[in-house]
């Protein structure tokens, strides 16, 4: 039977507004942009000295503790006792302790003497002996009192520190090379540029974005600064019309949706590059999407325009001019962790070693405070690897502070797991976590180097630890990473264990410049307990399989799925 009415043409829904500020305009789509609209979070500073730290924790109001507290680098932290089961579940009163986290902001991880001394003695007055080293180069405190906030900051601003967009929707730390102004082969010092930016992170205008936004910059050839997982990147490379100046990276971030950044392919001088940051992060703000939180990341919208129209709205709409084609990086020639010795531009040295996972206690700092002092060394830097550097030590000096350094469980020598474990805050103290990181990398790094004592790696083996899907602790981008769950054991329980990605990196002396997210295997989990006898096994088969000069996430990227159980 047929009819001859002509059929309905489908309807086509209208897309909802992403929240895009200069499309949708600004009224708010959700709680997170009511609160920033409603007060930004700068302002809650005043509160916090004037009426928070005197009538306690019970007084903080709800959007200021759990919104606005982020810009000033604070965060409650996990209730201890609280399980990994439960995560995710409980709301934030129900898994908060009344103690925060405090992140000390340390753009380029640059610090004198006289700073880390403040450090450490804020760490034993006030934090409880914690302090660690985050890979982005912060310094991060547990167990701090909304009663102490203010003389804390205080002692952190008389010495040149604070806390300033350390969290919240703003640009987070600058990622800065470890070894900038000081390396023999450095393309660029990217120290001025740093500074400046310094400056425009702090403004009001860029005080509320659609979420987090990361800047890194390097002018090393190592490309020590991970920039394919920062919002905006500026890598050194040297231009043959116009000499040193950087390569732009944008979108690149991790969490549970990874997206590598993409070059933008343009030369950006020396003299403008806070220019082009200023235009990159005002994109963002003006075009990021801010009606779901879970899409509220440059990534998304570099992935829907494309590089050519993000290059043709920066140009036209927020420099007025056009920026020149330029080259790409070369490919990494030495490690970008920088440990052990190495020689500065003016003859002295500086000595890169391992802390245990970024673990550096008030008392551990106290005691670097004295090394360096008994070497004439006023500087330190912090890396993105959760590693330190010691600058200015003399040659004749180099044994002994080597030595020094090793005696506060320093080393400048680390065994290779020693040297490449990395692991997030972890169940301890973070809200989101599952499982425990810190003391189990702490372990697993000590056992794995005893038991592969007898055998020579070509090149250190990544492992990275995070507590939960979120990847602060980078777990795509490591050649072994671990996502922490727990995982039903054969009567019906659960006990603490991992999701294992393998073959992933950045770029380095071992891959060249191909970043990859690795791979995952279904099914491939192991156990807290069992992951040193997992990671020995997967190592050792790696050294029997591998070709001629293979790197390990060479290997797991063309390894059988058998051959990685």
């Amino acid at each position: 039977m047929t009819s001859s009415t002509p059929a309905r043409p489908a309807r086509t829904r209208k897309p909802k507004p992403e929240g895009q500020w200069k499309v949708d305009g600004p009224a708010p789509l959700n709680h997170n942009e009511e609160f920033k609209a409603e007060d930004d979070g700068f302002h809650v500073r005043a509160r916090i000295e004037q009426k928070y730290s005197k009538e306690g924790f019970a007084s903080i109001d709800g959007d200021d503790l759990h919104g606005r507290f982020r810009w000033w680098g604070l965060y409650t932290q996990r209730k201890p006792g609280v399980d990994g089961g439960k995560t995710g579940s409980l709301s934030d009163s129900e898994i908060e302790d009344e103690y925060f986290m405090m992140r000390v902001r340390l753009d380029g991880g640059t610090l004198t003497l006289r700073q880390l001394k403040v450090l450490a003695e804020i760490s034993t007055e006030f934090a409880r002996g914690t302090a660690d080293v985050t890979d982005r180069q912060n310094i991060q405190y547990h167990w701090i009192r909304i009663e102490d906030v203010p003389e804390i900051w205080r002692r952190l601003e008389e010495a040149g520190m604070d806390t300033v967009s350390a969290c919240g929707d703003v640009p987070r730390v600058i990622l800065g090379s470890p070894v900038a102004g000081v390396a023999v082969d450095e393309i660029i010092d990217p120290t001025p540029a740093l500074d400046a930016l310094k400056t425009e992170v702090r403004k009001l205008e860029f005080s509320n974005l659609p979420r987090k936004y990361k800047t890194a910059i390097t002018g090393h050839p190592s490309l020590d600064v991970v920039h394919e997982i920062n919002d905006c990147s500026f890598v050194g490379v040297d231009h043959t019309e116009f000499g040193p100046g950087f390569d732009l990276w944008i979108g690149g971030a991790l969490s549970v949706q990874p997206f590598l950044g993409k070059r933008l392919g343009v030369f950006v001088r020396e003299d403008q590059v806070v220019d082009v940051w200023r235009g990159v992060t005002g994109i963002f703000r003006d075009y990021g999407y801010r009606r779901l939180r879970n899409r509220a990341r440059l990534k998304f919208l570099v992935r829907d325009w494309g590089v050519e129209k993000f290059r043709k709205v920066l140009q036209d709409e927020y420099l007025g001019y056009e920026l020149e084609d330029g080259p790409a990086p070369q490919e990494p020639g030495t490690p970008g962790d920088h440990i052990g010795v190495h020689k500065q531009k003016d003859g002295k040295n500086f000595i890169g070693v391992a802390p245990r996972a970024g673990r550096v206690p008030g008392k551990m700092l106290h005691q670097l405070a004295e090394v360096m002092q008994r070497f004439g060394s006023d500087r330190v830097r912090t890396t993105p690897y959760q590693k330190l550097l010691i600058l200015d030590i003399d040659d004749a000096d180099v044994d002994a502070a080597v030595a020094a350094l090793e005696a506060i469980d320093l080393p400048a020598k680390p065994g290779a797991f020693r040297r490449a474990t990395v692991a997030c805050t972890g169940i301890e103290f973070c809200k989101l976590a599952i499982v425990e990181t810190k003391q189990v990398a702490s372990d697993v790094m000590d056992d794995l180097d005893r038991r592969l004592e007898d055998v020579t790696l070509p090149a250190p083996i990544s492992l990275h630890i995070n507590g939960c899907p979120n990847s602060c602790a980078r777990f795509q981008a490591a050649d072994i990473g671990l996502k922490g769950q727990l995982l039903p054991t054969e009567d019906g329980g659960q006990k603490p264990g991992y999701q294992v990605h393998l073959g992933g990196g950045f770029a380095s002396v071992e891959r060249g410049l191909e970043a990859n997210l690795g791979r995952t295997v279904r099914g491939l989990k192991v156990f807290q307990d069992e992951l040193p006898d997992y990671v020995e096994n997967l190592t050792r088969r790696y050294l029997a399989q591998r070709e001629s000069d293979e790197s390990f996430a060479a290997w797991a990227i063309r390894a059988e799925e058998d051959d990685l159980k």
